[in-house]
């Protein structure tokens, strides 16, 4: 009986190894959120610096935005690929592909919808409206991944609609979104999957 249970266990994590994205690395969570913190306080220095609104700011902020998601996607490549080399897998295959694409569409409208949002004169709602894209982006990215990352999702999109009531603490609210709680999702996710592989 138990050689049965032992089977059907390997065939199952067989399946999922086939058929989901498990390279990403915990390691990489916590590296965004670090990225995340310094960007945040980049931006309260551009936004706490100026007298008043401008486009000059609003700009400085995009192009900040754009950097720290640049380089949030960077690190979290590098860590998972290092993570798949230790593996023997391969990142780059049919099933990540399929998890950037799923991932990648409601990343896409989100960052097009916050650049009407800044032509719009709404600089208030970008924060918000980011917060919730991503965590949409999350939770597709769950259904080929780890599905802890669902979690994640949810918590980014509950912020995000907290920060859309409270958009003077848009700032505030997107720090804690994408810089502390990647952290602490980074860190659960190593320690749960990442050091188990690591101490075998």
């Amino acid at each position: 009986m138990s050689e049965n249970i032992d089977d059907l266990r390997y065939i199952r994590s067989t399946m999922e190894k086939s058929s989901k994205f498990l390279t990403l690395s915990g390691i990489s969570g916590v590296a965004a959120g670090c990225v995340a913190l310094v960007g945040a306080m980049i931006a309260y220095k551009i936004v706490y610096d100026s007298l008043s609104v401008t486009g000059s700011m609003l700009t400085d902020l995009f192009i900040l935005s754009a950097l720290v998601l640049i380089l949030s996607v960077a690190l979290g490549v590098y860590f998972s690929w290092r993570k798949a080399q230790k593996s023997g897998v391969k990142l780059f295959n049919g099933i990540s592909f399929g998890l950037f694409r799923d991932g990648g569409i409601p990343l896409v409208i989100g960052g097009v919808f916050c650049i009407i949002l800044l032509h719009n004169d709404c600089p208030s709602l970008v924060a918000p409206t980011m917060l919730i894209f991503y965590g949409i982006a999350l939770i597709g990215f769950g259904a080929r991944s780890y599905s802890d990352i669902r979690v994640l999702g949810a918590c980014e999109i509950l912020l995000g609609f907290i920060a859309g009531f409270i958009p003077q603490s848009g700032l505030l609210i997107w720090t804690i979104g994408f810089g502390l709680l990647h952290i602490i999702y980074g860190a659960y996710m190593y320690l749960k999957y990442d050091y188990k592989v690591r101490k075998k």
